[in-house]
């Protein structure tokens, strides 16, 4: 039931497998072959501080496993000096189908997309460069990097890859709705119900299986006074994209809240009840919502019974995903 995207003849090279109906990722896997050296040397960067200016933060700071690689503990990401940062850290998987990132798609390829926070100054606050020198003195990496690129040589360039080849197996397809595709499993009355609600009202933006489209959308939601966030529209700086952001993927909710781009919902409750009567009704509104959603209490359990159908705890204790145990090594060492 996986389709195997491509197959490469070097001894180290492993592939990406998925469900076969999922639509074909949209990463160029051509660019940045799979291999399980490089894979690994980029879960030892993901989870490791020296990324950032005073080795305190690291990607895996803001991204827990445990929390499908989101951040639960604050409503805003946490950076080096305590700096708060202007949104919610969002979850990683499923990132091979995903052609843009960050909340407002200010970065278009997954493989530059870690400069982002190691460069911010409320995140990690550091250079490419300095993370460079640091890895070339450190005693674990040039072994890492020779082991997956065939010499000790460090550059940007390889690091990041690395972090994206990690990153790209962070694939979450074994929820129970995946297992009702796959015939395993079947739903209960009430997540049918929620199933066909979600059909009706919700799936235009959040298309399964990926539950996601990953285009941008403003969802009604008003501005944070404190926070100024026009999310496109500051990449773009056209009108039609104020206040739009990217639209997140509904997968393992239990785990990646609190929700939307600035953490302001904790609990799904919250959330259906912005979607069923508190949008700001404005000529930027997305196209989807602006046929109002009406649920009845009922309607509103039946339709989270089914997204609870959609929590991967699979991926979530995944041991691959895990902090690298070289990572001990390094730290006695």
């Amino acid at each position: 039931m996986v389709v195997v995207l491509v197959s490469f003849q070097l001894t180290d090279s492993t592939t990406l497998q998925y469900p076969n109906y999922f639509p074909s990722t949209v990463y160029n896997f051509e660019g940045n072959p799979l291999s399980n050296s490089k894979i690994e040397l980029g879960r030892a960067l993901f989870y490791d501080p020296i990324l950032s200016a005073d080795s305190s933060i690291s990607c895996a700071s803001c991204h827990s496993p445990y929390n499908a690689f989101s951040h639960t503990d604050h409503e805003l990401s946490h950076g080096i000096n305590d700096e708060i940062g202007n949104r919610n850290a969002p979850a990683l998987f499923n990132l091979a189908w995903q052609k843009s990132f960050m909340w407002d798609g200010a970065v278009n390829h997954l493989d530059v997309q870690a400069l982002a926070p190691i460069s911010h100054p409320k995140e990690m606050g550091e250079s490419i460069t300095q993370v460079v020198i640091k890895l070339q003195h450190s005693k674990l990496y040039p072994k890492l990097f020779k082991q997956a690129y065939g010499d000790t040589s460090i550059s940007g360039e390889k690091l990041l890859k690395a972090i994206s080849q990690f990153q790209l197996t962070l694939t979450s397809t074994e929820s129970k709705y995946d297992e009702v595709k796959k015939g395993t499993s079947k739903f209960t009355k009430q997540e049918r119900s929620g199933y066909t609600l979600f059909k009706n009202n919700c799936n235009s933006c959040h298309k399964e299986p990926l539950f996601s489209t990953y285009e941008f959308a403003y969802n009604g939601l008003e501005l944070d006074p404190s926070l100024k966030d026009y999310g496109r529209w500051g990449i773009t700086k056209e009108k039609k994209d104020s206040l739009q952001f990217k639209i997140p993927s509904l997968r393992n909710l239990s785990y990646s809240y609190p929700y939307m781009h600035d953490g302001r919902f904790r609990k799904l409750n919250e959330v259906l009840n912005h979607y069923t009567g508190d949008i700001n009704e404005t000529p930027l509104i997305s196209n989807e919502l602006t046929k109002p959603i009406v649920l009845t209490p009922n309607e509103k359990n039946d339709l989270i019974a089914f997204l609870l159908t959609l929590n991967d705890s699979t991926f979530i204790y995944n041991t691959k995903n895990k902090f690298p145990k070289l990572l001990l090594l390094k730290n006695k060492g």
